[in-house]
């Protein structure tokens, strides 16, 4: 992807761009950000544009060059991807790395060594990777990317230029999530990017499941529940069994059901059907509690608390006890 589709990211591109003009390329970058928010996707744009034989480190990668087609194929024997192996990104991993460094770059004129989440890194293999970083072979580029500057080693971040990354607006969202899911609707799509919260990685992970369906009905049945108590404990069992089925899946639809109540309690006028009914139906105050019975829920299901359990008792919550 070349730096003109990178979307949201104008401070960290304008970084790179001008470290490419000048032709001065640290030997190492930390990609630094939350979770999701495009770091990865950053770091290979940097990556393809410098292995790219057309673009020679200046322009956008032609996509077309036998080097692009290896490194969109993940081939490219210049090209060394690290991801941890389990929860860490272990010892023997920096180990067989620092070999394939002792070599020159086999037919580009640099091999470029992306870390995802380097964060992971333990301290062992942390402060072997900062042997490596304190004196480098020549012609690697290291590209490390992560998002816990607490996990990190202080003394590795200070050996790389970082590239901070940031949230994204609303609207930015909606742009990412439309071109990595365009067999969404426009309304799912905002539902994910509601979620996101800036960082549209993290709600892909649920963009082919049922949460977004459940979340939907669930969010209807809340809105139209009856007044009578009676009817209202039926529609909220249904639809706490519905939700019991799921596992982590279920705490992406609790999170979904409270910031629609916190786009419910906000003052500018509801645009969403959903909205303007649970304006219409229910109060500041009663809103107020059931975002907090969201997140008391949430805070049981983390506890490992009985999920049907902590279901049930939500919905009822929702239903019934605080309904006018």
């Amino acid at each position: 992807m070349p730096f003109s589709r990178i979307i949201g990211q104008a401070k960290a591109v304008r970084l790179l761009q001008q470290a490419l003009r000048s032709g001065r390329l640290p030997h190492s970058y930390l990609f630094l950000g939350p979770e999701g928010v495009g770091k990865a996707t950053l770091a290979r744009a940097l990556a393809a544009l410098l292995l790219c034989r057309s673009a020679a480190g200046r322009g956008p990668a032609c996509g077309l060059c036998p080097d692009c087609k290896k490194m969109a194929a993940g081939s490219h024997p210049d090209w060394i991807q690290i991801h941890p192996e389990g929860a860490s990104i272990k010892i023997q991993q920096i180990r067989e790395l620092k070999k394939a460094t002792n070599f020159p770059p086999l037919t580009a004129s640099q091999r470029i060594i992306l870390m995802d989440d380097a964060h992971t890194l333990g301290r062992e293999a942390g402060n072997s990777l900062l042997k490596l970083l304190e004196e480098p072979p020549p012609n690697n580029l290291f590209l490390l990317v992560a998002s816990d500057t607490e996990a990190l080693l202080a003394t590795l971040m200070s050996r790389c230029q970082i590239i901070p990354c940031t949230p994204l607006s609303q609207e930015q969202c909606i742009q990412v999530l439309q071109q990595s899911h365009p067999h969404l609707s426009l309304a799912e799509i905002q539902t994910m990017s509601t979620l996101a919260q800036g960082c549209p990685g993290q709600s892909s992970s649920f963009a082919n499941t049922e949460v977004l369906q459940l979340y939907q009905e669930c969010r209807a049945a809340f809105v139209a529940c009856s007044s009578q108590k009676a009817v209202a404990v039926e529609q909220a069992l249904s639809a706490s069994g519905r939700l019991a089925e799921f596992k982590e899946e279920s705490s992406l639809v609790l999170d979904l059901f409270a910031f629609f109540l916190q786009d419910c309690l906000r003052g500018q006028e509801p645009q969403d059907e959903y909205l303007r009914k649970t304006r219409e139906r229910w109060n500041f105050s009663q809103l107020s509690a059931m975002v907090e019975a969201l997140e008391q829920a949430r805070s049981d299901l983390n506890r490992n608390c009985n999920r049907a359990l902590v279901c049930d008792v939500l919905f009822l919550k929702l239903f019934c006890d605080l309904s006018p």
